[in-house]
């Protein structure tokens, strides 16, 4: 695994062997960043499920002003943590919450996040719980949005409440959704209208 842009780029990170991560795909990664070239900088993120950190580190390779990794696996923290020292990644830019995900969310009283990373366990078909917990979370605002990790096969709706599915992209095995609140897309439907597009 490497870091694909930005400061950290080409950098790997740890090796390691742990049957319980599995990490995004430098193909699904590089689709992801494209589609949040243009909100990376200067965003507060949280990577989700985080494992080794590799989606948080990317983004803050990328100039995001701060990321909050939650994890509640001992093992991938300790790994997300070997890449923080191995990278240099300054303490000031991250947080570590060692938590379940789930429970993180529903108790997240702070301010929403502009960008929000979740891979959930690829066996426990968790995507759905974590996009419903997100709904109705305070880490989910107005502007924020949620790129999450499904199997292909896994339920996944195209609207939480007034979280909406503006993209999905099928690798086969892995869906990859990202989510934003309903008044995003009002607004971007309004803004198409007014420059004639």
């Amino acid at each position: 695994m490497r870091i694909i842009a930005g400061k950290y780029r080409g950098h790997q990170l740890v090796a390691f062997k742990a049957d319980h991560i599995r990490p995004t795909t430098d193909r699904v990664k590089e689709t992801l960043f494209n589609k949040l070239q243009f909100q990376i900088e200067g965003a507060n993120v949280a990577d989700l499920f985080c494992g080794t950190g590799n989606l948080g580190i990317e983004a803050l390779s990328r100039d995001a002003r701060f990321c909050t990794f939650v994890e509640k696996n001992p093992k991938s923290l300790a790994i997300a943590r070997q890449n923080f020292e191995k990278l240099k990644v300054p303490a000031s830019n991250y947080k570590v919450v060692s938590m379940d995900v789930l429970a993180f969310l529903k108790s997240y009283a702070g301010e929403p996040f502009d960008i929000i990373f979740a891979d959930p366990p690829f066996t426990e078909k968790m995507a759905h719980s974590v996009v419903e917990a997100a709904s109705t979370s305070a880490a989910f605002g107005t502007n924020t949005v949620m790129a999450i990790e499904s199997q292909a096969k896994e339920r996944m709706e195209d609207r939480y409440g007034q979280l909406v599915r503006f993209s999905k992209k099928d690798y086969g095995d892995k869906i990859l959704s990202m989510f934003c609140h309903e008044s995003a897309m009002e607004q971007d439907s309004a803004e198409g209208e007014s420059s004639g597009e």
